[in-house]
């Protein structure tokens, strides 16, 4: 799958779009790291290391992470959980 990773005002948080629905129904989903979910994406976002919190709606997904997290290594296992999941 195909992400566009957009940065915002704050530098502790990035947008994903994908273009496809990742995530169902009106409502938006906002998680903390250590937060349960059965949402495979959420989960697999959330188990990396330097990732805070998300939240999402519909076909993207806003990632904060950590103060003193680096974004290039959080990336590419960003990638790679997108990869995995929706392949």
């Amino acid at each position: 799958m195909e992400i566009d990773v957009q940065y915002t005002p704050n530098p502790n948080s990035i947008k994903i779009s994908t273009g496809k629905q990742l995530f169902e129904g009106p409502r938006s989903t906002s998680l903390k790291s250590g937060d349960a979910t059965d949402h495979p994406l959420a989960k697999a976002l959330l188990s990396i290391e330097g990732i805070d919190n998300l939240f999402a709606v519909n076909d993207f997904v806003t990632i904060t992470k950590t103060p003193d997290a680096d974004w290039d290594a959080i990336l590419t296992h960003v990638e790679q959980a997108f990869n995995e999941i929706y392949g």
